[in-house]
């Protein structure tokens, strides 16, 4: 420990003259410690709202989905499907077709969308383990396509009740003639209409919360008209092992350039993307609000230098330099903010493992029974990083006031 290091620490840890002194550092290393902790806990909070949609996109999002780069829908034949199906790794290729609809439910009206999906659509991901109210079920036990999946926000919205048996939900969908066009003189109110026996809802993923219905996909196809195999999309299941870059370009060969081949967390990128920027502007609020902490900051080490200017005049005339002086007060204000940060990290610890264990803070009404939070260790050096370069911006004004004590001090 040098010299300027070892008078650093005395100025902050010894006895001050005036107590207020010794009172205004105590909250200055008290406010970096609050701080430090909630920057810590601001990024701990997104980390647990990412792990908790990685973890839903894990349960419903396929390992890979394939959509055409033009167009809603395209034709899908049995040699693609036999195609991909060669692929060292593919497991499960399972067909869909979404379209947007009009629903009602007794008197509730509302609209959404519709996603017919085939056989192997269980098999692809963990949808049962979604259902909050019935079962899932797309063809009844007579073999019809009668029954439907309903998302958790639409359910209430048209207030589902998978109990009754007698009530249907009766899709709208306008229909689709090659010979007309909604622009050149078509009859709009020609619609297609569906009734479907709800029998689950679905509570998961961010697209089934707000506003799909599962249906078979053949009566979607009925509902859009389609006489053919058309598909919005194709998902994929890989075995496992195999979620590698060497099966993803061996998808895109047999597909071709006509189609956008996604992986699991592609298929989220934009809502990913926007958790991130969320994440970062909230951690500079937060890191404002540090900057306004430091303002106590400043006061504590200018009582300081006030309170030390005889010993600081006294080691002028030994021959210290005013750059040796400021070095002594700018260590002052970093070792504060190293009490502060090891205090802050210590309690943001302790608030992670309480909330984890004791439950500190609910969300009640939702998926998620305690708020989410995840300590990234890699998130520390970032927040020890950004609170070092406030508390030695903070420390330069003291340290430079300092810097200017001369030699002697005139007494009048």
């Amino acid at each position: 420990m040098n010299l300027s290091t070892r008078m650093a620490w005395r100025y902050l840890f010894a006895k001050k003259s005036t107590n207020a002194i010794n009172i205004i550092t105590m909250i200055a290393a008290f406010g970096v410690a609050v701080g430090a902790a909630a920057l810590v806990l601001a990024l701990s909070v997104f980390n647990g709202f990412e792990d908790l949609f990685l973890g839903m996109f894990d349960s419903l999002n396929p390992d890979v989905e394939i959509t055409a780069a033009e167009g809603k829908t395209f034709k899908y034949v049995n040699a693609q499907k036999d195609r991909l199906y060669e692929i060292p790794g593919v497991k499960l290729v399972s067909s869909s077709l979404e379209e947007t609809a009009f629903f009602t439910y007794r008197d509730r009206r509302s609209a959404g969308k519709i996603k017919g999906v085939d056989r192997d659509y269980v098999g692809l991901n963990q949808i049962d383990t979604s259902i909050r109210q019935g079962y899932f079920q797309l063809i009844d036990d007579a073999g019809e396509r009668t029954t439907a999946v309903v998302g958790q926000q639409l359910g209430n919205a048209l207030n589902i009740d998978v109990l009754n048996q007698f009530e249907t939900l009766d899709i709208y969908m306008a229909k689709r003639e090659k010979s007309r066009s909604v622009f050149s003189g078509g009859d709009l109110n020609s619609l297609v209409i569906k009734s479907v026996l709800p029998v689950g809802v679905v509570q998961a993923q961010q697209s089934f919360e707000n506003d799909a219905v599962l249906i078979d996909i053949d009566l979607a196809r009925d509902l859009l008209g389609f006489k053919v195999a058309v598909v919005s999309a194709l998902e994929i299941k890989l075995a496992p092992g195999f979620d590698e870059p060497e099966t993803y370009d061996r998808i895109r060969e047999v597909m071709g350039p006509e189609f956008v081949i996604k992986n699991r967390l592609e298929q989220e990128s934009g809502l990913l993307k926007l958790m991130r920027i969320e994440r970062w502007v909230t951690f500079a609020i937060v890191a404002l609000m540090m900057v306004l902490i430091s303002f106590n900051m400043i006061g504590a080490l200018w009582m300081i230098v006030l309170e030390k200017q005889k010993d600081i005049s006294i080691l002028r005339s030994m021959g210290m330099t005013g750059r040796d002086i400021r070095n002594v007060f700018l260590r002052v204000g970093l070792l504060l903010c190293v009490l502060g940060i090891a205090v802050g990290f210590s309690l943001a610890i302790l608030f992670g493992w309480l909330q984890e264990h004791y439950v500190l803070i609910r969300i009640p009404g939702t998926l998620m029974e305690a708020y989410p939070l995840s300590l990234r260790w890699t998130d520390f050096p970032v927040v020890a990083a950004v609170v070092m370069a406030i508390g030695f911006l903070a420390s330069v004004l003291p340290a430079r006031r300092a810097q200017r004590i001369e030699a002697i001090i005139r007494e009048e």
